[in-house]
């Protein structure tokens, strides 16, 4: 008997939206940071032009993309089939906030943009997966 016809799902998806829960938990963490005027001397220079002008936009994109992943991982975690669609909406901060920031420094920073790049792979990843997991039966 298979894990799929037996109702239960493989070990790994246990593991992946862990994993993504605690990535997803990380931007929560860096999005409180970010948001305290008082750590702001504790970012690179390079960081800072980023988060001093941020719009209100920008910011709500911001805290969108982030928990909207730990959201969606949540309900993964609980096997619930919405969290396909809370990871589209943080995907939609990922991307605003990535035109925001494109703005600011546009391709100078390399860091700047492999941790933006990275939660977009990261959130495009988990679309996929809410999707595939769904098809296996693995939630509902």
């Amino acid at each position: 008997m298979s894990d799929e016809t037996a109702g239960r799902v493989h070990w790994s998806f246990w593991v992946i939206c862990i994993v993504a829960l605690l990535f997803n938990a990380m931007g929560d963490i860096n999005y409180f940071v970010q948001v305290n005027a008082d750590s702001l001397d504790s970012f690179p220079e390079h960081y800072r032009p980023i988060i001093e002008g941020r719009p209100a936009w920008a910011t709500a994109a911001f805290a969108i993309a982030v928990f909207g992943g730990s959201l969606g991982c949540l309900l993964l975690l609980l096997r619930k089939p919405a969290a396909f669609y809370v990871f589209i909406a943080s995907l939609l901060g990922v991307i605003v906030t990535m035109v925001h920031i494109f703005g600011v420094v546009g391709l100078s920073s390399f860091d700047v943009w492999v941790g933006v790049l990275m939660q977009l792979a990261v959130t495009v990843f988990l679309i996929w997966y809410s999707k595939l997991v769904e098809r296996k039966n693995w939630i509902s």
